[in-house]
């Protein structure tokens, strides 16, 4: 693998690896965690269950016990965490070495709403890790993932990856163009409960409001506070850096709450939230607070304004 090796020495490489079958899925991952793991890389596995497991019971004795294992289901559950969560936590504790890291974000059954988060977190990777000494590998079940989904990958990787055959360069890369294709108008509800905020002093209002909202839907006292943090977080977000009032829209669909906060300001950060937080200094967390808290977040900015959508699943109270 001399695409990974020459990322080893200083180069950072993000690789789309297309697999047909478990058997092309280990024939590739093995030797890659493996050979990380002897020359002394730190070494990540991020992937969803079954091939978590299947993994595990692949890697030698003498090297899975080197490797860091995550279910991406879990960590990365919210696509537009897993930069700021378990992937970027994990090359800012090796800040000094190169680093080895496979990361599935993609999978059979992530939804339809989920799907575009994933795209721009792949995009977003090369502008979040460029000059590192790192390499990416990105798993594509390209039996069972749709024929778009596969081409997406070639936009948002530089590097492809198959079994048997050594990595090569993707034509089609261009991240930004995929992250632009993927920042559409998020869809509102014509039944959302509606509340403008004006000033900071508003959030004690707009935190009721929540509240009073998700208790209509049995929702437990934990799951209150949740969606509290999330409204406090991007209305305050919206107050001290959007231009004007922000509007709080709270509404149910497919057993998911719903939380938007839209105002007439601009993102230009496009990886705002999505770096992870270090320590007691760091400042503007409040996004990745709202990434790390929800089951999905999806961003529209325009020159006309900005809005950010929190998606919490369903969890009544018995």
């Amino acid at each position: 693998m001399t695409v990974a090796a020459d990322a080893d020495r200083g180069s950072f490489r993000h690789i789309a690896l297309f697999y047909r079958s478990p058997q092309e899925y280990l024939d590739y991952l093995v030797p890659f965690v493996a050979e990380g793991v002897a020359d002394g890389l730190p070494v990540l596995v991020a992937v969803p269950e079954p091939n978590l497991s299947l993994l595990r019971a692949a890697l030698p004795n003498d090297a899975v016990e080197f490797v860091t294992l995550a279910d991406m289901s879990q960590v990365g559950r919210n696509p537009t965490h897993i930069l700021g969560g378990v992937l970027g936590t994990f090359a800012a504790r090796h800040p000094s070495w190169p680093v080895r890291m496979v990361g599935e974000p993609v999978w059979s059954d992530r939804s339809e709403l989920e799907y575009p988060a994933c795209v721009q977190h792949e995009a977003l990777v090369n502008e979040a890790f460029t000059g590192r000494g790192l390499t990416l590998l990105c798993p594509y079940d390209a039996t069972h993932l749709d024929s778009d989904i596969l081409v997406d990958a070639e936009i948002t990787h530089p590097w492809l990856g198959h079994v048997g055959q050594p990595d090569r360069t993707s034509a089609g890369f261009a991240p930004d163009a995929a992250w632009v294709r993927y920042n559409e108008p998020l869809p509102s509800s014509p039944t959302a409960a509606s509340y403008t905020l004006n000033r900071l002093t508003d959030l004690a209002g707009a935190r009721q409001f929540a509240a009073k909202y998700a208790r209509w839907f049995g929702f437990a006292a934990a799951e209150i506070a949740d969606l509290q943090l999330i409204v406090n977080e991007l209305a305050s977000n919206s107050l001290q850096h959007g231009r004007g009032p922000c509007t709080l829209l709270l509404w149910e669909a497919d057993d998911q709450l719903i939380c938007q906060v839209s105002d007439t300001g601009r993102l230009t950060d496009r990886l705002a939230g999505r770096r992870p937080i270090l320590g007691l200094g760091d400042h503007g967390c409040g996004l990745f607070v709202v990434n790390a808290t929800a089951d999905l977040v999806r961003i529209h900015t325009a020159a006309s304004g900005t809005t950010v959508q929190a998606h919490l699943r369903m969890r009544k109270s018995a």
